[in-house]
């Protein structure tokens, strides 16, 4: 069975493997997506996906499987599950997921961090990609030819599936260091900035994943480790 290409937004149909179609008839067959998760918490990595969806599926469409899918954000913590393991058993599905850690993110800053993620993501596709659609408005240092799509993850399948890829990862890191410095509660926030989380770092100070260059970390002094 194979999900429509298209979702109902506001009453209008949008065809979320437009990009792809129109760059599959300038010749390409290999358009990735690339898309990240992670830019605003306080602590823990930043993570970035780059998906390579079969070229078929822009024309027969989605497997039903993957029906429903769109920006991580829009999702229930069971749908990316289950998406995730739906994009990374299909044989034709090429993908590679990357991190840039806290330390790295505070000497180069985030956005930096994002962009290389997104770029390390890439590089590490064993297909090398006849064109890059990236989530948001700027483009990675790579040579690949790019379109940046704000808003992309909404409106790409491809960037959909990198979004959901990024978005898992980074969440099962954080729960593992949840169990590693309990203290904090990544479990439930995930390292964003929640009254939870800046209550602990009242309390106890970063420890090894904080993000020592956001606020409200720069002026604190108190270590735990």
């Amino acid at each position: 069975m194979k999900a429509p290409t298209g979702q109902f937004k506001g009453g209008f149909s949008e065809d979320l493997f437009e990009f792809e179609k129109n760059l599959s008839r300038e010749g390409c067959i290999h358009i990735a997506g690339v898309d990240e998760a992670g830019r605003g918490p306080l602590a823990g990595p930043v993570a970035a996906a780059a998906v390579i969806l079969p070229s078929a599926w822009f024309i027969q469409g989605l497997p039903g499987s993957l029906f429903g899918l769109t920006d991580s954000k829009q999702l229930t913590e069971g749908q990316r599950e289950r998406f995730f393991e739906t994009l990374t058993t299909i044989p034709d599905v090429e993908f590679a997921i990357s991190l840039v850690e806290a330390e790295e993110i505070d000497q180069i800053n985030i956005l930096r961090a994002s962009l290389v993620a997104m770029k390390r993501a890439i590089e590490q596709l064993c297909l090398v990609p006849d064109h890059v659609l990236v989530d948001g408005n700027q483009k990675t240092s790579g040579e690949w030819t790019q379109t940046a799509v704000v808003k992309g993850d909404a409106r790409s399948y491809s960037i959909a599936a990198a979004s959901v890829l990024a978005k898992v990862t980074r969440d099962r890191i954080m729960l593992h260091y949840d169990r590693e410095y309990p203290l904090y509660g990544f479990a439930s926030h995930k390292g964003y900035g929640t009254p939870q989380h800046l209550a602990a770092l009242a309390i106890h100070g970063p420890c090894p994943i904080h993000r020592r260059s956001f606020a409200p970390l720069r002026p604190t002094t108190l270590e735990l480790f």
